[in-house]
């Protein structure tokens, strides 16, 4: 029997007799080995020699710390490895060909429309702001409105003076703030890309805020509206004080400036007001309390319009005649439609008689000329808008589908394939028959056309047809690009008709306040006529102003006396805006905004059509 030895050896009991001497030679020598010292596992050396001694770590001395050696050579080798990978992928990037991203160049739509959009600078009223970048001018007519002897105490100060000259007409004033409120809604991303949608923000602002000031915008019903502020009529002859007569600076304006009002007719102009305030209101709908108010100011104006139905063409109105006034309601009710979601105002313009009274169906010489005084081709196209990305089918269905029919043959008209409109031999189309000033005329088409083509791009439809044939949308965008480019240079006379655009343009613009250095002494009406008829250029620069533009044959006289070929306009050039920017910047960019107009209206429903007549034998 054996027991166990606790040091690691077996022990014998009892067991003498049982082994021979061999056996027992063995054991002693096996036991003789015993007695000498033999290594003892990390168990027995903590229970006989105490707790092992711990390896001494190793430091660098880096001069100012001491720091583990392993950590140190951990690091150095962490360091060396991310330099290695680093310049390794450097050296790869550098050597792998890749393509160049660079910035592109501005077209020349874009350059030209930041300086179109200074000229509005430039005819601004009032009390300036500090950054109105026109250095030549500052605070004019501060007394306008506030010389009335009447009860009407209006505060007229601001808006924008309408050409050369220094009327407010409010007419042509609202048409433009409408053009460049719907270009802004189609196209603010452009805008933004070139740098101007706060600029051009600011402008239309500029002008609203001055139309609810001409009328009590407050009010739920008005009587009477402001129509012009100064006078311009000059066939009684030689009048001092008058707008006309005199030639002076805005800034030297101290005399008396009479206040026009409309009490019983003026459809046409409230109408056209309510249209620039409703599409201003789009414009600033993120600006709630502000485009509710413009929405309260438009609805005010169109129940005036709607109740008066008359002309603003009355006796002794000389300027800006209005031929028609359906036209306008068809306008501005189609913008307060787009504004408010309101159904009352679709019905309104999708009635039959509507169109059949604002020229839809007539056709004659004019029809398809955008201006200041037919709105009807810019109506039909903003409701076709409506047909092509919403479709509120019956009962709307058969006029939509007549305004854009007709929207196409106004298209069609525009073409030189067809030979309704007459060309210059340099390419301009004479929408206004070879009448003076056709420049503003043709910036309007071109806007028109380019937006048409993109509301066909943008609806997924390759083009329209003209009869039998059918033309792609790149027809239009070519058209309003050739018209564009003509006003820009690419005409016989190498000549931009844009002042302080390209190398050669108008020297000698109608405007007085361009044409009298701002250093002079304060001219009276006539002594001002010398700057007037001098032949030097003007001292001032009129930046981005359209002037009037040649005659039928391509001729051009930079003559400051001939306010056919040199005035620019306020109507005139809000055209040449939107079209600019239309036109600019690449189609990646997107062409149009096809949800902002439709920011206000809510889903349409299609109503169910009436049934049948009933059956009889």
């Amino acid at each position: 029997m054996y027991g166990r030895d606790p040091w690691g050896g077996p022990l014998e009991i009892n067991a003498a007799d049982s082994i021979t001497d061999d056996d027992r030679s063995r054991n002693l020598q096996e036991l003789d080995r015993s007695t000498h010292p033999r290594p003892l596992d990390a168990t027995q050396q903590s229970w006989l020699l105490g707790p092992p001694m711990r390896k001494k770590k190793k430091y660098v001395d880096l001069g100012c710390i001491l720091v583990s050696r392993k950590i140190f050579l951990w690091t150095l080798g962490t360091l060396l490895v991310t330099t290695f990978l680093a310049g390794s992928i450097t050296m790869i990037v550098r050597h792998v060909p890749h393509h160049k991203h660079v910035k592109p160049q501005r077209d020349n739509y874009t350059l030209a429309l930041n300086k179109t959009l200074l000229f509005f600078n430039a005819q601004k009223s009032g009390k300036l702001p500090k950054n109105n970048h026109v250095s030549w001018r500052g605070d004019s007519c501060m007394r306008d409105g506030k010389a009335r002897e009447d009860y009407l105490h209006l505060d007229l100060i601001g808006g924008y003076y309408d050409a050369g000259d220094a009327i407010k007409f409010n007419f042509p004033m609202s048409y433009a703030m409408t053009m460049l409120s719907w270009s802004v809604i189609e196209y603010s991303a452009k805008y933004e890309a070139a740098g101007e949608l706060d600029h051009v923000k600011e402008l239309i602002k500029w002008g609203t805020d001055y139309f609810l000031n001409t009328f009590n915008s407050s009010a739920d019903k008005i009587t009477v509206m402001v129509s012009q502020v100064g006078s311009g009529d000059t066939r009684r002859g030689s009048v001092v004080h008058n707008d006309h007569y005199c030639w002076m600076r805005p800034e030297d304006i101290d005399y008396k400036r009479p206040v026009h009002t409309c009490y019983s007719r003026c459809s046409d102009l409230a109408a056209e007001m309510a249209a620039a305030l409703a599409s201003a209101s789009i414009v600033f709908k993120d600006n709630r309390d502000y485009s509710k108010k413009l929405v309260h100011g438009a609805k005010t104006l169109y129940k005036y319009a709607t109740a008066v139905k008359d002309s603003y063409n009355r006796p002794g109105n000389e300027f800006y005649k209005s031929s028609l006034f359906w036209d306008e309601l068809l306008w501005g009710g189609a913008w307060l439609y787009y504004a408010t979601g309101n159904i009352t105002y679709l019905d309104h313009v999708t009635n039959h008689d509507m169109a059949r009274r604002a020229g839809a169906f007539w056709g004659g010489p004019y029809y398809g000329v955008p201006s200041w005084d037919n709105k009807l081709p810019g109506a039909q196209l903003l409701l076709t808008r409506l047909r092509l990305f919403i479709s509120p089918g019956y009962p709307y269905e058969d006029i939509l589908s007549t305004f854009h029919n007709q929207t196409g043959v106004v298209m069609c008209s525009y073409l030189p394939y067809f030979k309704k409109f007459k060309r210059t031999k340099g390419g301009l189309i004479m929408l206004n028959h070879g009448d003076p000033q056709p420049l503003q005329y043709a910036a309007n088409a071109a806007f028109l056309a380019a937006l048409y083509s993109d509301y066909l791009d943008s609806s997924d439809t390759p083009g329209w047809y003209c009869g039998p044939h059918f033309y792609s949308t790149d027809v239009l965008r070519d058209f309003a690009r050739s018209q564009i480019d003509y006003i820009l240079g690419k005409n016989p006379r190498k000549m931009s008709y844009v002042v302080g655009f390209g190398h050669r343009y108008p020297k000698h613009v109608h405007h007085r306040g361009a044409s009298i250095p701002k250093s002079v002494k304060k001219e009276s009406c006539k002594g001002g006529w010398k700057w007037r008829d001098t032949k030097k250029n003007n001292p001032n620069t009129i930046v981005g102003a359209m002037v009037a533009g040649p005659d039928k044959h391509d001729g051009f006289h930079d003559l400051r006396s001939n306010y056919n070929y040199t005035e620019p306009t306020l109507a005139g050039n809000a055209g040449l805006v939107a079209a600019l920017v239309a036109l600019s910047g690449e189609k990646t960019l997107g062409a149009i905004d096809k949800n902002t107009m439709f920011s206000a209206v809510p889903p349409l429903t299609p109503s169910t059509p009436p049934p049948p007549a009933p059956w009889t034998p």
